[in-house]
């Protein structure tokens, strides 16, 4: 088994490398509108792209001797992954709606986890051929058609009551999830742009500081948010929990998320 601590580089490149060829794998039934749409006991659906990517990745990842937490794979009880020091959390089709609806805004995600924390992260979406990965250690990079740049990170942390003090904020609101709660929160800006973006797609538009804020009061689980959680805790963003107590923990008794702020 590689050292989690000293090849982080290296696994990184092999989760880049997965990504990849779990999006090809995706782009190929993607082009072919032959999804074979089935629907899990949760009512989200899963598609043949769905285990076609999560079964691409795992053939890279499972040599590397970490072990694999994936929404197609098996889901061990908590008493045995909470001993778990280092292991891979992985969604292979993030917004398999988005891919259903086929307006290309899904990606593939692959997190690197150190015991509750992600640590480095993949983001990949295949239709847009951008690839976004990267840690805290090897920094940030975006990678748009064969071409990387870094991407830079806030110059300094920001905070919620500093969003509410800005004339202008551009925050993200899902065109599946929106809530309620959403609209509440939302109000208590000064004036409003809103984005829309499909899957972790979302995240990358902070990353990118094309958005400011991104509210979720709607269900995800862990593997939705840890590759991106990596990404933007490099860049010095992160996901918080409503009350601002704490950040998202993963690895937990249910994988299920609570509500969250990212900014």
């Amino acid at each position: 088994m590689i050292s989690p601590e000293l090849h982080l580089p290296e696994l990184l490149k092999t989760a880049q490398t997965a990504a990849l060829e779990a999006g090809q794998a995706i782009l190929s039934i993607y082009a072919s509108a032959d999804f074979e749409v089935e629907y899990k006991d949760d009512a989200s659906p899963l598609t043949r792209a769905d285990q076609a990517a999560h079964s691409v990745i795992n053939r890279h990842l499972a040599p590397l001797g970490l072990p694999i937490l994936s929404e197609e794979g098996a889901q061990l009880a908590y008493d045995q992954r909470t001993l778990w020091p280092w292991y891979w959390l992985v969604d292979p089709l993030d917004g398999t709606k988005e891919f259903i609806k086929r307006n290309g805004e899904f990606t593939v995600n692959i997190a690197l986890m150190q015991n509750t924390k992600p640590v480095a992260g993949v983001v990949y979406a295949p239709v847009l051929d951008t690839l976004y990965a990267g840690s805290l250690f090897t920094g940030v990079y975006k990678i748009e058609r064969g071409i990387s740049q870094p991407l830079a990170p806030l110059a300094q942390k920001r905070t919620l009551d500093a969003l509410r003090q800005l004339p202008s904020v551009r925050i993200i609101a899902s065109r599946t999830h929106s809530t309620p709660e959403t609209e509440a929160f939302i109000q208590q800006f000064q004036q409003v742009e809103l984005v829309s973006m499909g899957s972790s797609l979302k995240f990358m538009l902070l990353a990118e500081q094309k958005a400011d804020l991104y509210p979720r009061f709607a269900p995800t689980m862990e593997w939705d948010t840890a590759a991106a959680h990596a990404l933007l805790s490099a860049l010095g963003q992160g996901i918080y929990l409503p009350d601002l107590s704490g950040e998202l923990t993963y690895n937990k008794p249910s994988l299920l998320n609570p509500s969250f702020l990212a900014f």
